[in-house]
């Protein structure tokens, strides 16, 4: 039962100077709700007798079997699809799609028990303790970068790809982990390696990388570097920079050159352009008549591309399953790409500054330094209070 309470003066009830309070009720029915509540069945007065969910990854399962359980009250998205159907519709078809190889990982008690075998292995290694305490132990970087590669190394080049919009521009609405490492150097020197974001100069990249990669004997590969920044007309289009496809195991000298190498020319005055790495998995030989350019290629309408055209041509055929990219931006080296190799003149974009912004001039400024007019000014010479 709830109370209203009203006051009215004495000209509404026809009272001469007289106030008057009213006092009203109601009765306010309770409706049932239509089924269970949530955790309705729990006993708070003896929450030790409940099951323990032990590990992350079970209370993960039991959340999401617990989300995907029908329930009779209303969700967000029954409300939305209620007041517009054309929304939801779009967040559903919103959803990415991962059109990678699956991941396999083993279990997590196995990993546990090897971890722990190999802690035990190791504490038992008198060698290696003494060296530790001597403080000459030292650690390859091959093997650090082999377990990184083995255990989480995917999941942050996939974080990384996306941080950099890189599966926004290739593969729109879908996503790949990359199970695959790619080993790209430009040369002996570690600063001219390839890897998830680094910068290289076009000078650097010049030539035609050094790669490898695991591979099973007999597999077929598809390698692409592309770059989604570089298109001169079209801002949806790409300019492919090398192609090659039906790899034989690890060896890309052995593959079909369907598109020959091309140095980066990023035009001056656009900053750094991406330009990406993607290793394709093939499930059988592929015939890319129709993907060859000539040879030599130096023609840019030639050379314009669309990784997602070209993997839904495959898709059938070819999964993807390693990526790497660095940023370039111009130098000198780009210039003689455009004049020598490509033939043609070279673009020269100029970035125009805009005017600064000030917000609308109040009154009364407050907190504002004691030159706060000059910016208001009508752009004649300041007198600053000669006059």
């Amino acid at each position: 039962m709830a109370l209203r309470t009203a006051l009215r003066t004495g000209a509404d009830l026809g009272v001469n100077n007289a106030r008057t309070f009213i006092t009203t009720a109601f009765l306010r029915r309770l409706v049932p709700p239509l089924g269970p509540m949530p955790n309705e069945e729990l006993d708070s007065t003896d929450l030790e007798s409940l099951e323990k969910y032990r590990s992350y990854t079970r209370y993960l399962r039991k959340a999401e079997e617990a989300r995907n359980k029908p329930a009779w009250w209303k969700t967000y998205r029954s409300y939305v699809e209620k007041q517009d159907p054309e929304h939801v519709s779009c967040v559903t078809a919103a959803e990415k799609v991962d059109i990678g190889l699956p991941y396999l990982r083993q279990s997590r008690l196995k990993e546990v028990k090897e971890r722990t075998q190999l802690m035990k292995d190791k504490k038992k290694d008198a060698e290696l303790e003494r060296a530790s305490r001597l403080r000459t132990l030292k650690v390859s970087l091959e093997r650090v970068q082999e377990e990184w590669g083995k255990s989480s190394g995917p999941f942050h080049i996939k974080r990384l790809a996306e941080h950099y919009g890189v599966f926004r521009d290739l593969f729109p609405m879908a996503h790949f982990l990359p199970q695959v490492l790619m080993q790209i150097s430009y040369s002996q020197d570690n600063g001219t390696q390839v890897h998830y974001g680094n910068r290289l100069t076009p000078t650097e990249a010049a030539s035609v990388p050094q790669i490898s990669f695991e591979a099973e004997e007999g597999s077929l590969w598809t390698l692409m570097l592309t770059c989604p920044d570089e298109h001169l007309l079209d801002n949806e289009a790409e300019y492919v920079h090398w192609l090659v496809g039906n790899i034989p195991g690890g060896s890309v000298q052995a593959g079909e050159e369907l598109c020959h190498y091309l140095p980066p020319f990023p035009a001056k005055g656009t900053g750094f352009h991406r330009y990406v790495y993607v290793l394709f998995k093939q499930e059988a030989r592929i015939d890319f008549q129709e993907d060859v350019r000539t040879t030599p290629c130096l023609s840019l309408a030639e050379r314009s591309f669309k990784t997602l055209d070209f993997y839904r041509k495959h898709q059938e055929a070819m999964t993807p399953a390693g990526l790497a990219f660095f940023q370039s931006q111009w130098d000198d080296s780009v210039s003689d790409t455009f004049h020598h190799t490509l033939n043609m003149r070279e673009p020269v974009f100029e970035f125009i500054r805009p005017p600064v912004y000030h917000p609308p001039q109040v009154k009364h400024p407050h907190r504002q330094p004691l030159r706060y007019l000059d910016r208001y000014r009508n752009g004649k010479e300041h007198t600053y209070g000669i006059y």
